[in-house]
């Protein structure tokens, strides 16, 4: 049975085209990532803090800031650490992550959290919370590389 030249040709194109994508997911790495994040709010909350991404040895200053809105009540200090996944160069941590959530930190707390922004970068982070507060909120932090 023989095959025509479009199609043996489409069916080389997809092949390369299967092969290319499973390369570059193949190709994306993961680093460490450290925030200390301050919030305080009274309905409307705002939040910023900074960090350090560690990524192929080398270490990269953060910022991180955003607006909680919903029940938020109080001020507290979030230290996280954690990985970062799915990133191909420092960059990509960069960029909006949001969430909605629920807590309740009266002295200390445990928090365990794990965002995705747009650029499919994958933070899943753990810490400690300490302060006074409680939030049922939708939430949104944007990380921004200094």
């Amino acid at each position: 049975m023989k095959m025509s030249s479009a199609i043996r040709a489409a069916l080389l194109a997809l092949i390369a085209f299967a092969g290319a994508t499973l390369s570059s997911a193949a190709r994306a790495d993961e680093g460490f990532v450290s925030l200390t994040i301050y919030k305080a709010g009274w309905i409307i909350g705002g939040s910023g803090g900074g960090g350090v991404l560690t990524f192929h040895g080398r270490s990269y200053p953060l910022s991180a800031g955003g607006i909680d809105y919903g029940l938020v009540f109080g001020g507290s200090k979030t230290v996280l650490r954690g990985r970062v996944s799915n990133i191909y160069r420092p960059s990509d941590v960069a960029g909006v992550y949001g969430a909605a959530g629920a807590g309740l930190a009266v002295g200390g707390g445990a928090r365990a959290i794990v965002l995705t922004n747009q650029k499919g970068a994958v933070l899943e982070l753990s810490g400690r919370q300490v302060g006074l507060m409680a939030n049922v909120d939708l939430s949104g932090l944007a990380i921004t590389l200094k």
